[in-house]
């Protein structure tokens, strides 16, 4: 199945490496951005790979999320033939602040 970025997922992931890269270095953004790819072919090659989210269980589009660095998971909904990752979070920060993202 065919796996689409959005914008906001798109901006968080770079956002992120960014960080690694500046606090950790290279190599350690490199490997954060390869744990992505994993994640991203497990989720095009079975898409319930990921737990329904709980922070979004009562929103109507049934957000899946799948973890990819202990810290970080994509957040992500199937629709129709292709998977929409609608948003990349560090999981360290205020679940409602996360949640209101994708509101």
């Amino acid at each position: 199945m065919r796996v689409v970025w959005m914008p906001l997922a798109k901006d968080a992931v770079r956002n992120t490496a960014k960080y690694i890269r500046w606090k950790f270095g290279k190599q350690y953004r490199d490997n954060f951005m390869q744990k992505v790819r994993e994640a991203n072919l497990i989720i095009s090659d079975n898409p319930y790979a990921g737990k329904l989210e709980p922070l979004l269980e009562d929103d109507p589009d049934k957000y899946r999320s799948f973890v990819v660095a202990r810290l970080n998971k994509m957040v992500y909904r199937i629709v129709g033939d292709h998977i929409e990752v609608d948003d990349f979070w560090d999981c360290r920060q205020d679940p409602e602040v996360l949640t209101d993202r994708l509101k």
